[in-house]
């Protein structure tokens, strides 16, 4: 009886159970205010939890194979908008315990490593890096195909060749067309799969139809909140991308609220397994202390 109700439990729920709201602007600015709290409320593990964006923006304007990192920077900077749901798996975990009450600490963030769609979290994310890899390739293709390969010998030179030239305007009109359908993809697929996965440890293929349940019954306020995401992920970038400690954990806060609003709450949300507490450990014990707690870290 008690492993039948285990395997129910971790069951996927279908996305027919969860009936989709109306969303207006004011739940945008809400989820905003909300995810500024969040933020408030607990900076240093917010902070720690996104450091890895700076350093890989530094990462790929560095590694991009001898060609000018000047043309890729604001593709890279809107690009992070296809990464960002992702990246901000333990904010979800954060706010979702802070939303009950709860303190959380740093090591709750790692928590959502044990949900039951962690593996489908995972490859949801997978696709997302794709779609970004594939985003950058089509930036620099457009920008070889109007400038050719010379690189831009500066800031000035750049921004001068982009706004006083019909090249500038073409590179402009053809990479945020271009843009537009990266993010528009990402948007339909992303906007609140991931915390539907944490609350309901949905499969991917149905936090990817959820998701594009939301933005399909909210066509407008859903493309604002895209462009909200994209305005202040091109912000962050400034100074040298560090802005984006700030930006990333705001927008994953509030990505969740914006999923609570979204959609109508789960009857039975997942709950994460209790922790043990750890007995204290004397040096006089080792080693056979290491391999009973182990013992009771399986139970």
């Amino acid at each position: 009886m008690s492993t039948t109700t285990n395997i129910t439990h971790l069951t996927p729920r279908t996305v027919d159970a969860a009936a989709v709201r109306d969303l207006h602007i004011s739940d945008l600015t809400d989820s905003l205010r909300l995810g500024w709290e969040d933020f408030k409320a607990i900076p240093t593990h917010a902070i720690m939890l996104v450091l890895i964006y700076p350093i890989l923006g530094l990462v790929l304007a560095r590694l991009t194979m001898g060609y000018s990192v000047l043309p890729l920077l604001f593709p890279m900077a809107a690009g992070f908008a296809l990464l960002g749901p992702f990246a901000a798996l333990g904010l979800y975990e954060l706010s979702r315990r802070r939303e009950r009450g709860e303190e959380p600490t740093a090591s709750h963030a790692l928590d959502v490593l044990q949900s039951p769609s962690f593996g489908a979290m995972l490859s949801l994310g997978v696709i997302l890096m794709v779609l970004f890899g594939v985003w950058i390739a089509c930036a620099q293709a457009i920008y070889v195909s109007t400038f050719g390969y010379e690189p831009a010998a500066g800031i000035p030179d750049f921004l001068g060749q982009i706004f006083s030239s019909a090249r500038g305007m073409t590179l402009i009109i053809v990479g945020c067309g271009v843009g537009f359908l990266f993010a528009l993809v990402a948007l339909c697929i992303s906007a609140v799969s991931f915390p539907y996965m944490l609350d309901r440890h949905a499969t991917a293929p149905e936090a990817m139809l959820a998701s594009l349940r939301v933005v399909t019954h909210n066509p407008v306020t859903m493309a604002v909140w895209g462009l909200i995401v994209a305005a202040l992920l091109v912000l962050g970038t400034i100074p040298f991308f560090l802005g984006l400690t700030v930006v990333i954990p705001v927008l994953g806060h509030a990505t969740w609220h914006l999923y609570r609003k979204a959609l109508e709450p789960a009857a039975n949300p997942y709950q994460p397994p209790p922790r043990h507490p750890h007995a204290p450990r004397y040096a006089a014990e080792f080693p056979s202390s290491l391999f009973s707690s182990w013992t009771r870290d399986r139970e």
